[in-house]
């Protein structure tokens, strides 16, 4: 998170990504406070912000620490992220780093509405964003990298595991 806060047009937007909430919330330690703004719990409302910054030209990296909650912005996903570039012939593509995890079990398991793995369910849904689930620690760094990189101006939704923060 540290190389991508360096960027110029990067935003980073969500829960706990500014005051301590989530293992989300550590990995944005080096990250300039002025590149963190803190969300409330309005998950629709937190992407359809991201949409609008992309469309402004921003990249913003929107943080929702479980798929259980992203699922709640699915609206903005799938009926406008993902079909934005196909409504508008190509002219609109914004490009949105969406990062969320498959909710921890371990020390504590926070049962069913917190553990969801949504991967398989967003990749049949969505034609235009890109859903790539992070299974090893080496992967990650790329894949952001790749996220920010890509010319296609793809959106792309990294999806990480929760019991990786301190297993691996």
């Amino acid at each position: 998170m540290t190389w991508l806060g360096d960027k110029p047009d990067t935003l980073f937007l969500g829960q706990a990504v500014e005051y301590a909430g989530t293992a989300m919330t550590n990995t944005l330690a080096e990250v300039s406070r002025n590149k963190l703004l803190e969300m409330p719990v309005n998950e629709d409302m937190q992407m359809g912000m991201s949409i609008g910054m992309a469309l402004n030209g921003t990249v913003p990296v929107s943080i929702f620490p479980r798929w259980n909650f992203l699922l709640l912005a699915s609206n903005q996903v799938i009926n406008h992220l993902d079909k934005i570039h196909e409504m508008s012939d190509g002219k609109y593509a914004p490009k949105v780093i969406i990062r969320t995890s498959i909710g921890s079990q371990r020390p504590l398991h926070p049962q069913s509405q917190h553990i969801g793995d949504l991967t398989t369910g967003f990749k049949a849904m969505c034609d235009w964003v890109d859903v790539i689930r992070l299974d090893e620690p080496h992967q990650i760094f790329e894949a952001y990298r790749h996220a920010y990189e890509r010319t296609d101006k793809r959106s792309t939704i990294l999806v990480e595991w929760g019991d990786y923060y301190n297993e691996k």
